[in-house]
């Protein structure tokens, strides 16, 4: 990026910001200059956790990075504390938002617990742990941001997806819930258009996140080669900050609203701005054909033997979710 602080003087929410993909984004935001404002349920430190993770101890190390964060203790899957949340950035900042990353998710431990169980074996109520703050919440949030943005023509709002909304990925209402993500991104950019605010939808790749890494150290998602093969996914895969990098390079850049509407893939953004996980690694696109083959057979020589520049075009990809 052409500035060590390309997002000085903009207002950015990071929602479900403790740990995980959103703390990673934070970090980036607030090193890029950005003031974040934070949110999730755990204001404080809890002793004893063994996952860990809070809204203070996240602001500690956005600050160490140089930016300006602010926690608000926030259950997004009630109303009234969203409400308030943007009730408070407004007033904090004059009624200026410039970007909103929908990340809060609470069904991490649901799909854990429910994995490799068909869905009229579970429990109903896996779909309110899963889409009442992984989606519901998305709209609602989107609602308040676009509210504040409309007025001053631009801004950008960001859902965190992934591949599960192309085709089938862990349960039934993961795979819903993404897709909803999906065409959230898609039909809101279409009315926000004509406002210049910009509305995307981000698939990070397999992310080493401290609850994934967790679950899986503790019990795993089960027996079997293709449950080990995912799980070596999510221990070798992307740093939360690695979609932080995307995000922070999206908000820097002139021309997102080319980008409007559309699912975009953390890995591809890696290759268009030209930056690597902060822990060095150039991560692979799903688009990669060698890596696809070698995820899909299981077998890594794919990988080695084709180059990473060989892509499935973005049509083709998309045929995966075809439903006709």
């Amino acid at each position: 990026m052409a500035s060590l602080k390309p997002l000085a003087g903009k207002v950015c929410i990071v929602t479900g910001a403790t740990r995980g993909i959103g703390k990673g984004i934070a970090l980036q935001l607030g090193a890029a200059g950005a003031t974040v404002y934070i949110t999730g349920r755990t204001l404080k430190k809890r002793e004893g956790d063994p996952v860990g993770g809070s809204l203070e101890e996240t602001a500690s190390e956005v600050k160490k990075k140089g930016g300006d964060c602010i926690p608000v203790q926030c259950d997004h899957s009630k109303d009234n504390d969203i409400k308030a949340l943007f009730d408070r950035v407004s007033r904090d900042q004059d009624g200026q938002l410039d970007v909103l990353v929908n990340n809060a998710y609470s069904g991490v431990q649901a799909i854990a617990n429910a994995y490799k169980k068909p869905f009229w074996e579970q429990d109903p109520g896996v779909w309110d742990e899963i889409n009442v703050v992984g989606l519901r919440n998305h709209y609602i949030c989107s609602v308040y941001a676009a509210k504040l943005m409309v007025p001053r023509k631009r801004g950008l709002i960001v859902n965190v997806s992934s591949a599960g909304g192309l085709s089938y990925l862990f349960n039934v209402a993961y795979g819903v819930g993404k897709e909803g993500c999906d065409r959230m991104a898609v039909d809101c950019a279409i009315e926000l258009k004509k406002h210049n605010v910009a509305f995307v939808s981000l698939w990070p790749g397999a992310v080493r996140t401290e609850n994934l890494i967790h679950i899986i150290n503790e019990k795993g998602f089960g027996e079997g080669k293709d449950v080990k093969i995912l799980e070596e996914a999510f221990t070798s895969g992307e740093t939360p900050e690695y979609a932080g990098l995307a995000v922070t390079h999206l908000a820097a850049d002139p021309n997102v609203m080319k980008k409007t509407g559309r699912i975009l893939i953390a890995a591809d953004l890696g290759n268009e701005y030209g930056f690597v996980d902060v822990d060095g690694v150039r991560r692979s696109s799903m688009r990669e054909l060698g890596f696809a083959l070698s995820f899909t057979t299981k077998s890594p020589i794919f990988k080695k033997i084709i180059p990473s520049f060989v892509r499935i075009p973005c049509w083709m990809l998309s045929l995966a979710g075809n439903k006709f």
